[in-house]
């Protein structure tokens, strides 16, 4: 793309996603859809209240209960199959009340008017689907969400900033992987070092985010963190902000919370083929439904089978992974879901840590080719290993109570060897670009065991309803890291010779050699409040994190901390009946140090994170949009910092970082034709102690913006056939401290497509059928993604991926 035509579209773009942050016109307002799940209810005539806000917390409905309505009023039997529009009316039959709905679409008791018939059950109108917030959605928008609260909340009233890509999202932009899936979300940076097929480099709010999966973390060590399978996952919930009232040790960003596919009583499957780019061969598979005709046993099954190359000479992209499920539905109050997951890679370093001199800085012999594979496939490998097996439990006590329970464990194991050429300046390339190597071998492998219980009571007391959350859970993580730094015959950047003969240095040399035991235990509550529509929410959390750590390579010696930590959180939010939910909220954090330093005596504090967030969401009545604004505030405390005085350089954890921005999203199912996405955030971070006093966080920029949209035919010469475009502006960045020229990545634009077809539209006897093509830098914009001042990395070069699914 020239540069004059790239200057053109930067501020266009930006424009663009302010324009998708105002209000859209009432034209775009859709009648919402009356729910169709089927549950089994077997309720016995009981008090009014538990009856309703039992039906309409399995059901997933926003519900307004104003006790003295149903003060000493008791509800008809609910026995059989019933939708949840019809289960409500069954309670209310003989009560003198009926449902009705706000333009906000929340849901309140009223008395039916006198002289008024009250309406048979069929007639119950205008109730939203039923929706839940580990559960599947139809479309772009999510009106559940469990992030921040692990609780089934309105995303609407959720006082939080919170983006989620749904599955759908995720197939119409044809996402590979967790980098894929939220490059179109405010206050996230993906792909920081370019695409890695070892991990994703997030960054949310300036800092690296926590991963839950099904409601627990998953393990994080060095390198042998897992890598998710977007294609197992049913949405992907970005929290952004502190966490840790509710979920413990997390940072001041944010966190991901990734919901797995689940077992469905409908039965479905599907199967797709993919071939692209790099030689990109992939088969995706998943399944679903009854085992028994009562659906007391469900299954599910997905998976993938990937052999791909990747944009950088001989290093492989290889994935067999499975995740079978299991769900008992025990009895009308009694669920269990058995998760479980095997993944195994074949892969290597696809970032390359290419020379800044060839990058960066101009030099004789030109430009270090994107190709180039600077180490040698003949000795590098990363062979990574991972399996999860857990379950989800979840049991009605009564009325008024739940229980739930998550557990897992998960083991990880990692071979992994790597030849990188020497950091600049230390180690130059030469004019003829011959330049010094060194190598990396590691072992390591991290197992964890994660449990967490809590109970959920739904209650009123006055005018007040309450959603009370009372948890304990509790997690025992231990890894065994190896690390070994050997050295590798020199290479030219241009020219690279491999094969040459290479030593792996004996595990006597190594410079990290530790076990590390780290047990933490968290105790917590939450009450989400409401009156009229007020909505107010308090919490808080105490945490102990004990770590123990062997140092192998030191004489066995050993390193103990013990830290504890209190973490509250607050909000207060106000329904309007036009749409409109503003809200201010207040949260913390903390963080343990992760992994272990060099030395037995060193002792790190945890960092500690506060935020204040002013926003707004708005959904026009009745439609299939959300608008959301948010102001916020964060500091994080006891960070690292390097002070010199007198010409010396003394490190202390007396550091702080503060980051003040702006983030606008919207999310629309406009109509049944066009899907819309559009994002824009503005953002400014500050060290306020030691050397780097007053510079920007790395890899944070302070612009970004995105716009993503799909329109499909449904009728007429191109019924089925559907296109998408999107693009995404990256400002510029520092990937080192310094903030210096040599760390700088200048700002870039990229642009993705897709076309679509339903070939069950041509013709009945193709039903299920369809055809894709998806497309990312489709220009094939040339572009660093980050430069350190040692390495710099190139952006992802264009890629095609056509793919062919069967669904039935």
């Amino acid at each position: 793309m020239s540069r004059s035509l790239d200057t053109l579209l930067r501020p266009s773009l930006l424009a663009l996603a302010i324009a998708f942050g105002t209000p859209l016109t009432s034209t775009l307002l859709v009648a919402a859809e009356q729910t169709s799940n089927v549950r089994a209810y077997n309720l016995p005539a009981a008090p009014l209240a538990s009856t309703l806000n039992q039906i309409a917390s399995q059901a997933g409905l926003a519900l307004s209960l104003n006790p003295s309505l149903a003060a000493g009023k008791t509800s008809a039997p609910v026995n059989g199959q019933y939708d949840a529009a019809s289960a409500l009316s069954q309670a209310l039959r003989g009560t003198g009340l009926q449902l009705e709905q706000s333009s906000a679409g929340t849901y309140s008791l009223v008395a039916v008017p006198e002289g008024v018939m009250a309406l048979p059950e069929t007639a119950v109108i205008g109730v939203e689907n039923s929706e839940s917030a580990w559960g599947p959605v139809e479309g772009y928008l999510a009106t559940r969400t469990a992030a921040g609260t692990k609780t089934d909340t309105s995303l609407l009233e959720a006082p939080r900033s919170i983006s989620i890509a749904t599955r759908q999202q995720m197939e119409d932009r044809g996402v590979q992987n967790l980098d894929d899936a939220v490059r179109y979300m405010p206050g996230i940076v993906a792909s920081s070092y370019g695409s890695d097929t070892r991990a994703d480099w997030l960054r949310v709010r300036g800092f690296e985010p926590t991963q839950f999966l099904d409601g627990l973390p998953l393990p994080k060590g060095v390198y042998a963190n897992p890598k998710m399978e977007t294609w197992n996952l049913d949405r992907i919930a970005l929290l952004r902000g502190p966490a840790s009232s509710v979920y413990g040790q997390t940072p001041p960003g944010g966190l991901l919370d990734m919901v797995s596919r689940r077992p469905s009583e409908e039965a479905s499957s599907a199967v797709q083929v993919q071939y692209g780019s790099d030689n990109h061969r992939q088969i995706n598979f998943s399944s679903t439904g009854k085992i028994d005709e009562e659906g007391q046993f469900l299954y599910g099954l997905s998976g993938v089978i990937r052999d791909s190359d990747t944009q950088v000479d001989d290093v492989p992209n290889q994935r067999y992974n499975i995740a079978p499920s299991l769900t008992w539905n025990i009895d009308p109050d009694t669920k269990l879901t058995f998760l479980s997951q095997f993944t195994r890679d074949d892969t290597g370093i696809t970032s390359q840590f290419l020379p800044v001199q060839g990058t960066k800085i101009d030099m004789p012999f030109g430009d270090i080719s994107h190709h180039k594979n600077l180490g040698d496939p003949e000795w590098e490998y990363y062979d990574r290993t991972y399996y999860a097996l857990g379950y989800a439990f979840e049991h009605r006590l009564n009325d008024v109570w739940q229980f739930k329970q998550n557990l897992r464990y998960t083991k990880s194991d990692l071979s992994f060897q790597a030849i990188t050429v020497g950091s600049y300046p230390y180690t130059e390339v030469d004019d003829q670009g011959n330049v010094g190597r060194s190598t990396t071998s590691a072992d390591e492998d991290i197992s964890q065991f994660a449990v967490d219980n809590h109970f959920q009571a739904d209650f009123a007391i006055g005018d007040i309803t309450h959603t009370l959350l009372l948890g304990l859970d509790h997690q025992r993580t231990n890894t065994n890291y190896t690390s070994v730094y050997g050295s590798a015959p020199p290479i030219n950047v241009n020219d690279p010779a491999h094969g040459l003969p290479i030593v792996r240095p004996p595990r006597s040399s190594a410079y990290y050699d530790y076990d590390q035991k780290t047990y933490q235990t968290g105790l917590y509550v939450q009450d989400q409040m409401a009156l009229d529509q007020w909505r107010l929410t308090l919490g808080g959390r105490e945490d102990w994190v004990h770590t123990g750590t062997q140092y192998f390579n030191k004489n066995d010696a050993t390193n103990t901390d013990r830290n504890k930590n209190f973490s509250a959180n607050a909000a207060i939010s106000y329904v309007f009946d036009n749409g409109f939910v503003p809200y201010l909220s207040y949260a913390e954090s903390f963080q343990p140090a992760s992994n272990a330093s060099t030395s037995p005596t060193d002792s790190f504090e945890p960092t500690e994170g506060k935020q204040w967030e002013l926003g707004i969401k708005y959904q026009p009545p009745g439609s299939n949009t959300l608008l959301s604004a948010a102001v916020y505030d964060l500091t994080q405390k006891n960070v690292d910092v390097t002070t010199t005085v007198n010409n010396i350089s003394v490190t202390s954890q007396t550091g702080e970082v503060k980051v003040k921005g702006l983030e606008l999203e919207a999310i629309s199912d406009v109509t049944e034709n066009l899907k819309v996405i559009a994002a824009y955030t503005l953002a400014k971070s500050e060290v306020q102690k030691g050397d780097y006093k007053g510079n920007r966080l790395q890899l944070m920029p302070n612009q970004q913006a995105s716009l993503w949209t799909d329109y499909t035919w449904h009728n007429g010469v191109l019924d089925g056939f559907g296109v998408g475009a999107g693009a995404r502006y990256t400002g510029n960045t520092y990937g080192d401290q310094g903030n210096t020229w040599l760390g700088k990545a200048d700002a870039y634009t990229v642009f993705d497509a897709a076309v679509h077809y339903d070939l069950g539209r041509l013709d009945n006897s193709l039903k299920g059928a369809s055809l894709a093509l998806n497309a990312t830098n489709v220009f094939d914009k040339d572009y660093i993604s980050t430069c350190d001042s040692f390495y710099c990395y190139y952006g992802d070069q264009r890629s095609v991926v056509a793919s062919a699914t069967y669904k039935w």
